[in-house]
């Protein structure tokens, strides 16, 4: 599930913090990782190249040296092109096992900062994205917020639509449990937007049917591992439940599929993790709708 990273990194001082917050991946069984940067069209002019590839090199060599400090076996890459296109198409035709890339929780301050690369990744990768959430300290600088591995106590969020992508997506809630993590929160959300006021009277029998459908995603789990299930459903607007959940719950991650649609068949789960992977205080990792032909 997560054995083979492929990690996008810069000189900022907030790579430095997604490069050190990685270590607890490798109780979910990450074994190896590639360093990915990307040159931009100014740093690939002739005159630029050398020293921008130099600095590149140290600041690489350097974030390597602390991912090997942690178990991985690393790879380094400098290449030119645009971040999203190369990344997506390394992970691809290289068969890496999730993206990996670190991104503020979104504000009016921090706009331009998440709305760069891990942005791009979410709505054009073919691969799970996994985004890594950072909190900036004023006077300690950039951190990872809360980090993920099986020895954290706290839980696994998955928000589930029913949806065919949800049943995608909750595999890998099914290999985590399989390898160790200790906690999982199920979590589903009638939207009220959608069934207030038409649907209003059929609300005991969706509630019945969730219930059932909980139970059955609870006892799978059950099944295959030692870990604590929750599963909780409430009626709302889905984002907004599900940052509350999180803010109530502080998961140590929120694993979503990035489309889908529930029983209401106008009821779009992307639009949903989109906006949690922009705007949530956890890490999120997404994980895109099958293709046709996969």
């Amino acid at each position: 599930m997560f054995r083979r990273l492929i990690v996008a990194t810069d000189l900022s001082a907030a790579s430095n913090a997604l490069i050190h917050g990685l270590g607890g991946l490798r109780t979910l069984g990450a074994e190896e990782c590639l360093l990915l940067q990307c040159l931009s069209s100014q740093e690939t002019n002739p005159v630029a190249l050398p020293f921008a590839t130099a600095v590149l090199e140290r600041n690489l060599q350097s974030q390597k040296e602390i991912l090997e400090h942690q178990g991985f076996k690393v790879e380094t890459r400098i290449l030119p092109g645009v971040e999203k296109d190369e990344i997506n198409r390394i992970a691809v035709e290289e068969d890496f096992s999730i993206i990996v890339v670190g991104a503020l929780k979104h504000t009016l301050t921090n706009d331009l900062f998440f709305s760069g690369l891990a942005y791009n990744l979410i709505h054009h990768a073919n691969k799970p994205v996994l985004i890594v959430r950072l909190e900036a300290h004023p006077t300690e600088g950039f951190a990872c917020l809360n980090p993920i591995g099986i020895e954290r106590g706290n839980p696994i969020l998955f928000p589930t639509d029913f949806s065919d992508n949800s049943e995608t997506a909750f595999k890998y809630i099914e290999k985590m449990v399989m390898g160790g993590i200790k906690k999982v929160i199920l979590f589903h959300v009638m939207n009220k937007a959608k069934i207030k006021p038409e649907l209003e009277e059929w609300l005991p029998e969706f509630n019945e049917a969730d219930n059932q459908r909980m139970k059955n995603i609870k006892n799978t789990l059950q099944k295959i591992g030692n870990a604590e299930i929750e599963t909780l459903i409430r009626y709302g607007m889905p984002a907004d439940e599900i940052f509350k959940l999180i803010e109530e719950r502080n998961p140590q991650l929120v694993v979503m599929g990035s489309q889908g649609r529930g029983f209401v068949k106008e009821i779009f789960l992307g639009s949903v993790s989109h906006d949690v992977a922009r705007h949530s205080s956890a890490s999120v990792l997404l994980i895109p709708a099958k293709r046709g032909g996969e």
